[in-house]
């Protein structure tokens, strides 16, 4: 047997079931993902035996220290952070951090989360549900995009405070993190290190949504210009 296949990993799944061989860089990205947990199972070929995730040399440096935070009574750990797109990059100990910064906020079917107007006061991180962002026109709904899990709005508010272009309302019961420009200000200011990745990320998304709607325009004007014709 090679030297590579003895290192080689395999995970007792929920299901009663093993999964593998797992190389030990695909093992740390579930570990990251929250996929394996320190309880869970896995034989190492290495030592041809079963142990626990935290008792295997190689990953119990991943299990030492748990970043977690109670924010309004809901535990909220780096892999549940993580699956917001834009904080994927961060490491366990940036996310831990951010999370001080956060609340959380349940919304109901059919509630909305910010209204047309209102001053923009924070930016909102979708951990579970969907919402849309909407115009009404002439007592019409024009429905300007829809928000899902891992998704974020309201982001010009942490820069401008200004009003609010459009409802945001929920198309089903949404959870939601809401950074206040005030969390936002102290985030700056306490944490500079965490802050300067975190809105490098928010600039990045940016760049693409302002790209893709100037695609979307271009596509417009051709439209209209040909049918002027």
């Amino acid at each position: 047997m090679s030297r590579q296949n003895l290192n080689d990993f395999f995970i007792w799944g929920i299901d009663d079931s093993p999964y593998g061989p797992v190389e030990l860089p695909t093992l740390v990205n579930w570990i990251k993902d929250e996929r394996v947990l320190a309880e869970t199972w896995i034989f190492t070929r290495r030592d041809d035996m079963w142990q626990r995730a935290s008792e295997i040399a190689e990953l119990k440096m991943f299990f030492g220290k748990k970043f977690s935070r109670e924010v309004d009574g809901q535990t909220i750990t780096p892999g549940i952070l993580r699956r917001i797109k834009i904080l994927a990059d961060l490491n366990d100990a940036q996310l831990s951090h951010l999370a001080d910064f956060l609340e959380v906020q349940r919304v109901a079917q059919w509630a909305p989360v910010v209204q047309v107007g209102e001053a923009g006061d924070a930016m909102y991180f979708v951990l579970e549900g969907e919402l849309r962002a909407r115009v009404m026109v002439n007592d019409r709904e024009t429905i300007l995009s829809t928000f899902g899990a891992g998704e974020f709005f309201g982001d010009i508010a942490l820069f401008d405070h200004g009003p609010r272009s459009a409802d945001v309302l929920a198309n089903v019961d949404s959870t939601l993190l809401r950074l206040s420009a005030i969390s936002f200000n102290r985030l700056a200011k306490e944490a500079p290190s965490l802050a300067t990745p975190f809105l490098q990320a928010t600039s990045r998304t940016l760049a693409s949504r302002i790209r893709a709607d100037n695609k979307r325009l271009g596509v417009i004007n051709q439209q209209f210009s040909a049918s002027g014709r």
